[in-house]
């Protein structure tokens, strides 16, 4: 994707857009979801945008793949007694707005579910 314009996330990768920044190593970052959907949404980004969804992501690193997931689970044990929802959305028409790949640790006050 290197033709392409950085994408939001890279921009608060550069510190050239302001986040709440909770998580970050040399491969991730993560941070407060500016329009919560729950108590608890922290957005896990690879600092790559290399990978437009989970499945490019799962297919050309699964490495970093692992990572990501490992992260969420550390987030979700420190914020949310490790209760949490894992989302990935994967398309426009599957509610995805930023193409760098990236999950959604959603937490707390979450509403029944037919997917559980």
């Amino acid at each position: 994707m290197s033709d392409t314009a950085p994408s939001i996330f890279s921009r608060i990768v550069a510190r050239e857009i302001p986040a709440d920044i909770v998580f970050e190593n040399d491969r991730i970052i993560a941070f407060r979801d500016i329009a919560p959907q729950a108590p608890l949404h922290l957005l896990v980004v690879p600092k790559t945008q290399e990978f437009a969804n989970v499945t490019e992501l799962a297919a050309g690193n699964p490495e970093l793949m692992t990572e990501v997931v490992a992260v969420a689970g550390h987030l979700a044990a420190e914020h949310a007694n490790g209760e949490y929802r894992l989302v990935f959305n994967s398309g426009v028409t599957a509610g995805q707005t930023v193409f760098h790949v990236h999950a959604h640790v959603l937490a707390g006050g979450l509403a029944e579910s037919s997917l559980a």
